[in-house]
């Protein structure tokens, strides 16, 4: 429950259940007038910045558990004494750990997020913080930003390749990364913009993901972030019999949906058994003689294969998740980045999410009314982070959560999710290695997959047989409220209790 006493990073509390009222997107800031733009340190940046206690910082995630950047500039303001800053970044990983130490001396004062895991994870968890933490959806990030609710005093971005004016791409370099799709929206809405650059050029980009007129400093910085870190955890496709199965039902699902047509546009979120369907996905078009539509998300070389063996016509790119999708991204024509704004932005003009005819998408749990929690693990504490599962659940025409019964030995399919992520009214279907669940709301589609042979069962039966499989009992959590999860229009879904 809400405390009086808890307020969000960005301001006054939304409650769910409150009528739902979306804002306008601002006008992007206006043309950036500094003339020399090349810094020689992040203190540089920090002093043209006028970055003071309290300000608010933001960072991108492209290099994932590889990234460099979010400590070096953290370990910047703990030098020069500030405290209280709002850390922005759209994601965070173990390879952050060492932020723990800034949130234990108070030098960052709150968490703003789409994904968090790893130390800084556990000391929101512990109730280290001295303020809050907000988790947001992708799009809900981009919003945020937008509408103005999130601030952002000072963008560092993570680049492989920028021009002396302060241009910088992902798609060029030795460090290349695949399009800053998160980063985009970052530097349109900032006060100031630091490009923190691996490759400072005087010739023209092959590519311009971040332009020249949205940047007020270019900041040479040896390796913002490793490439070895960005295929990693939940961007690895699953390879086990189990995963191979949950595939193959979650091709059969779709073509039993009537989906598995030419214009069939597709994504598949961070998560082994939906990433490992995708290649299955790709069999099945071939099989129908069909071609799809666009596919988006955070690409795979799985993805790429599905566009490069002619069963889709495009890629939309916020994010690579590999070195075959990055190679894709410098390469391919039909390989087109995006902003998170068009990725997922519920008050962007047309979000690409709402185009989509099927996500697969993972899950820590599910519970009985298809709620999802992608947030908290078994023994209570922060996992991960909402990311893009509730955009794409919502604008997707179907939703399909793909899981095992059980992980680590806790029960995956529950009587009720211990922090609601996604809300079960945009989910459609539940694929197991042991049976498959259809939403009761959607009773057509029920038929459908029966009629189609599919093993259909209960979701009451896959929560008894789960409870029956666990060998660990979920602990429960009763401190004060740590973080809140943000539903994607701004409103508060849930309340994570510290340990």
């Amino acid at each position: 429950m809400l405390k009086g006493s808890v307020r969000s990073p960005l301001g006054a509390l939304r409650r769910i259940d409150e009528p739902k009222t979306l804002p306008r997107a601002l006008p992007p800031r206006r043309a950036s007038t500094v003339a020399h733009k090349e810094l020689a340190s992040i203190d540089a940046a920090f002093d043209a910045f006028g970055i003071t206690d309290g300000s608010t910082l933001s960072f991108h995630h492209h290099f994932r558990n590889g990234d460099r950047t979010v400590l070096a500039v953290m370990e910047c303001a703990a030098r020069r004494g500030l405290r209280g800053l709002t850390l922005a970044a759209s994601s965070l990983f173990p390879v952050h750990d060492r932020l723990r130490e800034h949130i234990a001396s108070g030098v960052v004062q709150q968490i703003v997020t789409s994904y968090l895991k790893g130390a800084a994870a556990d000391a929101v968890t512990d109730d280290d913080l001295q303020g809050m933490a907000l988790l947001q959806s992708h799009g809900g990030r981009a919003r945020a930003i937008a509408a103005g609710e999130l601030r952002i005093d000072a963008a560092f971005i993570a680049a492989p390749c920028a021009e002396r004016n302060g241009a910088a791409t992902g798609r060029a370099g030795a460090l290349a990364c695949g399009p800053l799709g998160y980063a985009m929206v970052d530097a349109a809405y900032a006060r100031h913009t630091a490009v923190l650059a691996h490759e400072i050029r005087d010739t023209p980009l092959p590519f311009v993901d971040i332009p020249a007129d949205q940047v007020d400093a270019v900041v040479p910085l040896d390796r913002p972030g490793t490439t070895a870190g960005i295929r990693s955890g939940a961007t690895v496709p699953a390879s086990t019999a189990a995963a191979r199965k949950i595939g193959h039902l979650a091709v059969e699902a779709i073509r039993a949906a009537g989906l598995l047509h030419d214009g069939l546009s597709l994504q598949s979120g961070a998560g082994g058994y939906s990433l490992a369907a995708v290649p299955v996905l790709a069999q099945g078009l071939r099989a129908k003689g069909a071609k799809g539509g666009f596919v988006s998300g955070g690409i795979t070389g799985a993805h790429v294969k599905i566009v490069a063996h002619g069963l889709a016509r495009e890629i939309r790119d916020v994010q690579c998740f590999d070195q075959d999708a990055i190679l894709s991204s410098m390469t391919d024509p039909w390989h087109k980045a995006m902003s998170a704004a068009a990725y997922a932005s519920p008050i962007h003009s047309g979000p690409v999410v709402d185009d989509l005819g099927v996500v697969l998408l993972g899950a820590i749990e599910i519970d009985r009314s298809f709620n999802v929690n992608v947030v908290l693990g078994g023994d209570g504490r922060i996992r991960g982070g909402p990311g893009g599962h509730p955009d794409t659940a919502q604008g997707a025409a179907r939703c399909i959560v793909t899981t095992g019964l059980t992980g680590g030995g806790y029960a995956k399919i529950v009587d009720e999710v211990r922090c609601v992520s996604t809300l079960g009214e945009h989910v459609d279907v539940l694929i197991t290695d042991e049976g498959v669940a259809v939403n009761p709301v959607r009773e057509i589609l029920g038929v459908a997959l029966r009629r189609a042979g599919l093993p259909v069962v209960s979701i009451d039966a896959l929560a008894d047989r789960a409870r029956a499989l666990a060998t660990c009992q979920r602990q429960v959590s009763s401190g004060a409220p740590c973080a809140l999860v943000e539903a994607r229009d701004g409103r508060i879904l849930d309340v994570v209790s510290a340990r």
